[in-house]
C-alpha cells in the first residue's frame, strides 16, 4: 500500500512538472538558432556587467524633520584673508541676545593679499567648481561621497612669507549660541561694553581703510574635508575706503552619513549684498564685512545608501529570462515573416488530378496512385 501510494504521489508530482524535456531526437539546431543563441548570450553578459556596475554606485538619500538641539553650541570656522594689516581690524560675534562672543579662537597672521600663481591656479578652479555646483546640484552628492573623517590639512605658509605684508589673515574657530547672529570685521579691535561692544575705529587712519577681501574657507558645524562650502573661494575687491559687505546666511542643521563619514555638520545659503558708505546720499554704516546669520528649524538627514543583494539578484534574473522569451520571440517572428516571403509557408497540400478515375464492379472509384501534383 506505501508502495502504490508513493507512486501515485510520483505520478501526481510529474504531471505538475512545468519544465518538460524534450528528447535530444526530437530537437533540431539551425544555423538561425545559434546566431540567435550567440546574440542572446552577448546581450546578457553586457547587461549583467553594466547591472554590476549599477549595483556598486550608491546614491544620497534626504530626509527632513525638526531640528530638537537648541542647547549644544554651533562652530564656526573662519579662514579670511582681509587687505589691512592685523592691527587695523578685529573680528568678533555678537549673536541676538546681546551676548558678545570671545574671538580667543581666532589667529591673526599678517600675510600678502596677492595670491602666487600655483595658489592663484587653485582658487580659479575653486571658482569654476562654485559655478558648476549652482548649475548642476547633483554635483553636490559626489562631495557628499568623496567627504573623508579628520582634520582639514594645513594651508602653505611659505607662499605667504613676505618682508612687508599688507594684508592680515583671519583663521580658526568660534563656538557660539544656536540662534542668529552677526559675526563681523570692521576697523579697530573690540572692547565689551554694557550696552553690547565697540571697536576701537578712532585710533585708525582713515586712508588706511580697504575691505577688499577674500573667503578661503567658512563653513559652520564640524569641519569636513572635501566639502567645498558655497562662500569658500569668494573675493571682493573695492577701491572705495568707506565700504560695507554683506552676507545675508541660513544655516541648516546636517546629519551626514556616509561610508567614509559620520558627522554633525550644517549646509548653508547664502545672499549677498554690498554698498558704499556715503552719509551725504543717505547711505549710513560701518564699513566692514558683516555676516549676518540665522538657524534653520528643520534639519537634513543626507545618507549614502546601495541596492541590497537580493534586488541585485532579481533584476539579474529578469535580465536573462527577458533576454530569452525575447530573443526567442523575435527569432520565431523573424522566421515567419522569411517563410511567407519566400513562399515556403504551407499551410496544406493540394494535389491536381492527372488520371481519370476507375470505377469498379462494385460502385467503388479508384484513384490511380500519383495522380495528384503539388499546386
Amino acid at each position: 500500500m506505501r508502495r502504490i501510494s508513493r507512486k501515485k504521489a510520483l505520478t501526481l508530482v510529474k504531471e505538475l512538472d512545468a519544465f518538460p524535456k524534450v528528447p535530444e531526437s526530437y530537437v533540431e539546431t539551425t544555423a538561425s538558432g545559434g546566431t540567435v543563441s550567440l546574440i542572446a548570450f552577448s546581450l546578457m553578459a553586457v547587461l549583467a556587467f553594466l547591472e554590476f556596475f549599477v549595483y556598486r554606485n550608491t546614491w544620497m538619500n534626504y530626509e527632513y524633520e525638526v531640528d530638537k538641539d537648541f542647547t549644544s553650541k554651533l562652530r564656526i570656522n573662519v579662514d579670511i584673508t582681509v587687505a589691512m594689516r592685523c592691527q587695523y581690524i578685529g573680528a568678533d560675534v555678537l549673536d541676538l541676545a546681546e551676548t558678545m562672543v570671545a574671538s580667543d579662537g581666532l589667529k591673526y597672521d599678517p600675510v600678502r593679499f596677492e595670491l602666487p600663481p600655483e595658489r592663484r591656479l587653485w582658487h580659479m578652479t575653486l571658482l569654476h567648481i562654485q559655478e558648476r555646483l549652482r548649475v548642476e546640484h547633483s554635483l553636490q552628492n559626489v562631495l557628499f561621497k568623496s567627504a573623508m573623517k579628520g582634520p582639514p590639512p594645513a594651508p602653505s605658509q611659505s607662499d605667504d612669507d613676505s618682508s612687508s605684508p599688507s594684508a592680515c589673515r583671519i583663521h580658526g574657530h568660534l563656538y557660539v549660541n544656536k540662534v542668529a547672529g552677526n559675526f563681523h570685521i570692521t576697523i579697530g579691535k573690540s572692547i565689551p561694553h554694557p550696552r553690547g561692544h565697540a571697536h576701537l575705529a578712532a585710533l585708525v587712519s582713515h586712508d588706511t581703510y580697504n575691505f577688499s577681501h577674500r573667503i578661503d574657507h567658512l563653513s559652520f558645524g564640524e569641519e569636513i574635508p572635501g566639502l567645498i562650502n558655497p562662500l569658500d573661494g569668494t573675493e571682493k575687491t573695492t577701491t572705495d575706503a568707506n565700504h560695507m559687505f554683506q552676507y545675508f546666511i541660513t544655516i541648516v542643521p546636517t546629519k551626514l552619513n556616509t561610508y567614509k563619514v559620520s558627522a554633525e555638520t550644517h549646509q548653508y545659503s547664502v545672499t549677498e549684498r554690498e554698498r558704499v558708505i556715503n552719509h551725504a546720499a543717505g547711505s549710513h554704516g560701518v564699513s566692514g564685512i558683516f555676516m549676518k546669520y540665522d538657524i534653520s528649524s528643520l534639519m537634513v538627514k543626507v545618507t549614502e545608501q546601495h541596492m541590497p543583494l537580493w534586488q541585485f539578484l532579481v533584476r539579474l534574473c529578469g535580465i536573462v529570462g527577458g533576454i530569452f522569451s525575447t530573443t526567442g520571440l523575435i527569432h520565431g517572428m523573424v522566421g515567419y515573416l522569411v517563410d511567407v516571403v519566400c513562399c515556403r509557408f504551407q499551410i496544406g497540400v493540394y494535389r491536381r488530378m492527372t488520371a481519370p478515375l476507375d470505377e469498379q464492379g462494385d460502385g467503388q472509384i479508384v484513384v490511380p496512385p500519383g495522380s495528384y501534383s503539388e499546386q
